[in-house]
């Protein structure tokens, strides 16, 4: 998506911007540390990743599946703070971005929401991400929002697109299918993802 405000890297706006972002990693992972969060999965394996969906070591190490989804977060944060703040520099954007994506790591790590996780999606075995999986969640966050500040409307859209459905066919599961299950689940579709 073309944008009209260019940060340098030299820009006193982008130093702090960058700045801000390493304090809100901070403050999320001593967040995430009250709420009871791992640093790390319990499995005593440091593998970086794991793309096994159905196991413990999903959301538990560094990257996993839905690490692709976190970077279409920052593709949709992007259009949408581009469309509705249009007038400020993108360091900013890029904050907001940030901020709300790690708003959504803590939210996604209560109670709550990791109850509906399990009772209305394909995560039954589900308890919340590692610390160290939401930080790097708000990174995948951070990097499609940066990906999409350099492409044009119809190439953000394709990247877009072409991610939900290589999820849907490797996972079965991508991020437009992850909102509809949490706000309204359907029995066919969590049929159809069980039996991957």
């Amino acid at each position: 998506m073309d944008d009209d405000s260019s940060d340098s890297p030299q820009d006193p706006a982008v130093v702090q911007t960058i700045a801000l972002t390493a304090g809100v990693l901070l403050v999320t992972a001593a967040t995430l540390h009250l709420l009871g969060r791992v640093f790390w999965c319990q499995c005593g394996s440091w593998v970086p990743w794991s793309w096994d969906v159905w196991s413990q070591h999903s959301c538990q190490h560094l990257i996993d599946s839905y690490f692709f989804t976190h970077v279409l977060h920052g593709v949709v944060l992007y259009g949408l703070l581009h469309c509705i703040w249009k007038s400020a520099p993108r360091s900013k954007r890029f904050m907001v971005a940030v901020l709300l994506e790690a708003g959504w790591e803590l939210l996604e790590n209560c109670s709550f929401i990791i109850d509906r996780y399990r009772e209305a999606t394909i995560s039954l075995g589900y308890y919340g991400d590692s610390i160290s999986n939401s930080l790097f969640d708000i990174g995948a966050c951070a990097l499609g929002f940066i990906l999409v500040a350099h492409l044009k409307l119809w190439q953000s859209v394709t990247f877009f697109v072409a991610t939900e459905v290589l999820l849907l066919l490797t996972i079965r599961d991508c991020l437009t299918l992850n909102i509809v299950m949490i706000v309204y689940p359907f029995d066919a579709v969590r049929q159809w993802q069980a039996a991957f």
